[in-house]
């Protein structure tokens, strides 16, 4: 039986998508294909008694077609900096084997690319948000300033990776991913970013 835990803090995403990513929305990918780097920061967290607090997340997704559609590839990317009870705890709640929201979309990876252990820098500042994956990607984004100076947000999307938070629609920066057989070098598509709250 697995303990209770909970984790909340700050999340980012960008694909190879145009402008805005139709996936979000349950259409298909402006490329056909849709391929995108996530990373989070968790604020505070506890798997049991192991505080998660302070510690990063990052996965790599591949979509063939539509992502509803599932078939995805997944590759996790564990903070170096963890015990070997911290990266126990941050693997069974990321891969989805205790529920809370990855275990909702654990059903559409159908095959997992590996899981590592990696230096991962997480920044969030102001509308900007940037992660490198030491050896293995890095990402940036910046939010997109709506009417009036306004942040442009999106709430209830039906495929959303932190349900219950509106997400602030962003540009991508760079994306860049080379792990696992695929090589991207991307800028100026999509980006969104939130907090996020698991819990189970």
């Amino acid at each position: 039986m697995a303990p209770k835990w909970q984790a909340k803090g700050d999340y980012f995403e960008t694909c190879n998508c145009q402008t805005l990513c139709p996936c979000i929305f349950l259409s298909p990918p402006t490329e056909g294909n849709c391929t995108v780097l996530v990373g989070w920061h968790i604020a505070s967290g506890k798997f049991g008694n192991v505080s998660l607090d302070g510690l990063n997340v990052a996965a790599f997704f591949h979509s063939p077609g539509p992502m509803h559609h599932g078939n995805w590839s997944a590759a996790l990317y564990l903070d170096s900096r963890t015990s070997a009870e911290q990266s126990d705890a941050l693997l069974k709640i990321f891969s989805g084997q205790v529920g809370g929201v990855p275990g909702a979309l654990h059903p559409l990876i159908s095959k997992v690319l590996g899981v590592k252990s990696a230096e991962i820098a997480y920044q969030a500042n102001g509308r900007r948000r940037h992660m490198t994956i030491r050896d293995v990607g890095e990402s940036e984004i910046e939010a997109l300033e709506g009417a009036g100076g306004a942040d442009v947000t999106i709430s209830n999307h039906p495929l959303g990776i932190a349900p219950g938070h509106p997400s602030t629609v962003a540009r991508s920066k760079q994306l860049k991913y080379r792990d696992h057989g695929y090589n991207l070098d991307l800028s100026g598509r999509t980006g969104q970013y939130s907090p996020f709250t698991y819990e189970g």
